[in-house]
């Protein structure tokens, strides 16, 4: 059996590295809040990021694009540029995807560990 690869996995990077579109697919039904607000920041990052953009990169539709962009933008970790209708995320945003990484790095190691016990 053939599986056409296609990018990484969004959640968290501890189930698998790289999933057929169909893992993919069934993966993103179940991210919490917390995986779909790393995404937006991620995809943010560099900045000139328009909505569209960033609804195709994290996966969202606009109504949930919209809910999320509010409470980023509110908290700080994002920032929206009225002139050019783009978004960047801010220092604090990029803290907060440094830990997040962080958290998953040691959320994979200790599954790899289990792993090789098991």
């Amino acid at each position: 059996m053939h599986f056409i690869i296609s990018h990484k996995v969004p959640l968290r990077g501890y189930l698998y590295q790289y999933s057929p579109f169909w893992v993919k697919e069934a993966a993103m039904k179940y991210r919490d809040r917390v995986d779909i607000i790393s995404q937006i920041l991620e995809a943010a990052n560099g900045g000139n990021v328009t909505r569209t953009k960033l609804a195709y990169k994290a996966f969202l539709n606009y109504s949930q694009l919209k809910e999320n962009l509010a409470a980023l933008i509110q908290k700080d970790l994002l920032w929206y540029d009225e002139d050019t209708q783009t978004f960047k995320t801010t220092e604090k945003g990029l803290r907060f995807l440094d830990t997040y990484n962080l958290i998953g790095d040691m959320i994979k190691d200790e599954q790899q560990k289990w792993i090789q016990w098991g």
